[in-house]
């Protein structure tokens, strides 16, 4: 199971370093992506929120091109990325893949099926539902006889720990990243960044001087 976004070929993007990749796609989150990747699935996360202010309440976007780029992610009380979880069976080949509507911000609505005991939409066509002691996570759930897999409730516990484990590191090392690339608006990026992963909030976002994030014990914390 890997926390993944939805990556697109951004051309004459010139505001960061992206890789030179020019098909579509999905990038696994972890804390094994190098530098351009990393500016790739932050590229793709902001363009997912770069939308122009209407009736929101929004303050207008900003003259400069980087900061106009970034106003979406840094405005938007609710941040969207596209994306969500690859479910692979090693044993089958059969992958279930984020559907077209979902979002990686989302990713803990998988725990429902804990908690409820019953199904779960994830967006236009994957659906987990419990049955028991087994999920049966369905690839597309429109057509009939879609390909299934079928995972012990116990072992998804574990699966979803460790999604959780990817993104802490995708965070302590985008968070490096930031402040290398962006450091005049290393903390926004940042806080952003922790709420469209829904993750913890590291003890060192603070309104004070940027300190960066490591990981330690499998979680993101405070060097």
């Amino acid at each position: 199971m890997q926390p993944v976004v939805e990556v697109h070929a951004r051309d004459g993007f010139a505001l960061w370093p992206v890789s030179e990749a020019r098909t579509d796609g999905y990038l696994a989150l972890s804390g094994e992506l190098t530098p351009l990747e990393v500016g790739t699935a932050l590229m793709c996360v902001v363009g997912c929120n770069d939308v122009d202010p209407g009736d929101d309440g929004r303050p207008p976007r900003p003259a400069n091109a980087l900061e106009s780029f970034l106003h979406g992610l840094l405005t938007f009380d609710s941040l969207f990325a596209a994306g969500g979880l690859k479910v692979t069976d090693a044993a089958t080949g059969v992958v279930s893949w984020p559907s077209c509507c979902s979002g990686l911000e989302e990713w803990r609505d998988w725990n429902q099926v804990f908690a409820f005991g019953g199904s779960v939409c994830l967006g236009h066509g994957p659906l987990a539902e419990r049955d028991g002691e087994i999920v049966r996570i369905t690839a597309d759930a429109t057509p009939t006889g879609s390909p299934v897999i079928e995972v012990p409730a116990g072992e998804l516990r574990h699966l979803l720990a460790g999604v959780e484990r990817d993104l802490a590191a995708f965070l302590a090392l985008a968070a490096d990243w930031v402040y290398r690339h962006l450091p005049r608006h290393a903390l926004p990026v940042i806080a952003a960044l922790i709420r469209v992963l829904d993750l913890p909030r590291p003890r060192d976002i603070h309104g004070g001087q940027p300190t960066r994030l490591r990981l330690e014990r499998g979680s993101a914390s405070a060097s």
